[in-house]
C-alpha cells in the first residue's frame, strides 16, 4: 500500500464518509470532516494542510470545496479508492446502469466473498475485517468511479450502459466515460455481448450451470455476467449452480411483497430509470398488470415507456413530480399523486399483478428508493391486514 496521507478531509458524512473517516482514524490519520451540505458553502480553510480529499459519491464535483481542492492541487479520492488502498483486495468490481446490486449479491453467494461498495456496506467498513489480498465483490457506481486513481479490479464486470444520472453527469458520454473507468488497470474484463468492448462476453442467452431462481430476462443476463465472473475467479460450476438455484434476489428489485385476494403486489422501487422500468414490464408481459410510475426527475425521455406498455397493462397510475411529464407521454394514465392514492385507485381482479416500477428517482417524496419500497410494502401489508 502506498503511504497514507497525514491529514485528510472527508467530504460527505453518510455511510461511506463515516466509514472512511473511521478507517483513517484507526490508522492514525488526522481527519477533518464536513457534511455534504457544506460542500457548496463550507469554510475553505478546512482544506488547509489537507493532503487528500475523500469525496462521498453524493457530493458533486461542482461543490465549492471540491473545486477549491482541485485548484490547490489536492488529490480527490472516492471512498472506494481509499478502501482499495487500505485493503489491497482481490477485487471483483461490478458496474452498469442496472442490475449491479443483484449481480454483486449473486457473486457473493457464488464465491463466498464479502460484498461492499455502492451496496449496503462501504468498502472501508471491511478495514480490519479482511486480510490483505482477500477477495471482495464491490459494486461501483459512476459517482465512485469518477475519482479512482490506483483502484484495480482483478475481474471487472460491466453489465449494461443506458442513459442515467444525466442530471449529475450532464451527458450520456460523460456518464459512459465514468462507468468505463472500471476497466482501467483491470485484469479480466467481463462485457455484454454486442457492445463492442474487449473481454469475456456474456448475454441472457448463455447456457448456465443451472437456471436462476430470480425472475426476468434481465436477471438471467445478470446471472450470466455473475457466472462468467465467478468462473474467471476459479469457482467450480457446481458451486455456481447451487447459488443460481437458491439466490432469492434483493429487496426492492422485482420483490414479491404479498398476495392479497389473489392479487400479487411486486416492489421494483429500484427501477429508478426508464431502462429498469422497461425490464420490469418485460418480466410481466404475459400477465394482467397495473403499473405505478413516477417520482423525481433525472432528465430522461419517457417516450420508450409509452411504446412498451402493451395490451396486458390494465391501468397506469402516476405519482410524484414527474406525473405531468409521464401523463404527456402516456395519455391513458391516471394521475394519483402518491402511493397510497394509487393503490386505492387500482381496480384489480384475482390473477392481476400490481407493479411499482417508477422509472424515476425517489427524492421528491422519499429519502431514497428503499424508503419508497418500504412504504409500498407497508401499504400492501395494511391491505392484507
Amino acid at each position: 500500500m502506498s503511504e497514507l496521507p497525514q491529514r485528510v478531509l472527508v467530504l460527505g458524512l453518510a455511510r461511506s464518509g463515516r466509514a472512511a473517516a473511521a478507517a483513517l482514524e484507526r490508522r492514525g490519520v488526522e481527519v477533518a470532516a464536513a457534511d455534504r451540505e457544506l460542500g457548496n458553502d463550507g469554510d475553505l480553510s478546512l482544506l488547509d494542510g489537507v493532503e487528500v480529499l475523500v469525496k462521498s459519491p453524493g457530493v458533486p464535483r461542482e461543490a465549492q470545496l471540491v473545486v477549491e481542492a482541485e485548484r490547490r492541487g489536492i488529490p480527490i479520492w472516492s471512498e472506494v479508492e481509499l478502501g482499495f488502498r487500505l485493503l489491497q483486495p482481490k477485487l471483483i468490481g461490478v458496474t452498469g446502469t442496472n442490475g449491479k446490486t443483484t449481480t454483486c449479491e449473486l457473486l457473493g453467494a457464488m464465491t463466498g466473498a464479502p460484498v461492499a461498495g455502492n451496496v449496503g456496506r462501504a468498502l472501508t467498513e471491511l478495514d480490519g475485517q479482511v486480510e490483505p489480498g482477500a477477495r471482495v465483490v464491490c459494486e461501483l457506481s459512476s459517482f465512485q468511479l469518477e475519482d479512482v486513481h490506483e483502484l484495480a479490479c482483478e475481474i471487472a464486470v460491466l453489465l449494461n450502459l443506458e442513459p442515467d444520472h444525466l442530471d449529475r453527469h450532464g451527458s450520456f458520454e460523460a456518464y459512459r466515460d465514468a462507468k468505463l473507468r472500471i476497466f482501467e488497470r483491470a485484469g479480466t474484463k467481463i462485457v455484454p455481448r454486442g457492445l463492442g468492448l474487449e473481454g469475456i462476453e456474456f448475454s441472457a442467452d448463455d447456457p448456465l450451470p443451472a437456471e436462476p431462481l430470480i425472475r426476468g430476462v434481465h436477471n438471467r443476463e445478470n446471472a450470466a455476467a455473475a457466472t462468467a465472473a465467478a468462473r474467471a475467479a476459479g469457482v467450480p460450476d457446481e458451486q455456481i449452480a447451487d447459488a443460481l438455484r437458491t439466490f432469492p434476489g434483493v429487496p426492492h428489485r422485482l420483490e414479491p411483497v404479498a398476495e392479497v385476494g389473489g392479487v400479487r403486489y411486486v416492489n421494483d422501487s429500484k427501477a429508478t430509470n426508464v431502462a429498469a422500468a422497461l425490464r420490469a414490464l418485460a418480466a410481466y408481459e404475459d400477465e394482467p398488470l397495473h403499473l405505478i410510475l413516477g417520482g423525481s426527475r433525472k432528465g430522461e425521455d419517457f417516450a420508450p415507456l409509452a411504446v412498451a406498455i402493451g395490451p396486458n397493462v390494465k391501468s397506469v397510475h402516476l405519482i410524484g413530480e414527474t406525473a405531468g411529464e409521464l401523463a404527456a407521454a402516456i395519455p391513458q394514465a391516471r394521475t394519483d399523486g402518491d402511493l397510497a392514492s394509487a393503490l386505492s385507485a387500482i381496480e384489480a381482479e384475482p390473477g392481476d399483478v400490481i407493479l411499482l416500477a417508477p422509472a424515476c428517482a425517489s427524492y421528491d417524496q422519499f429519502r431514497d428508493f428503499e424508503a419508497r419500497g418500504e412504504e409500498f410494502r407497508r401499504l400492501v401489508q395494511n391491505l392484507s391486514a
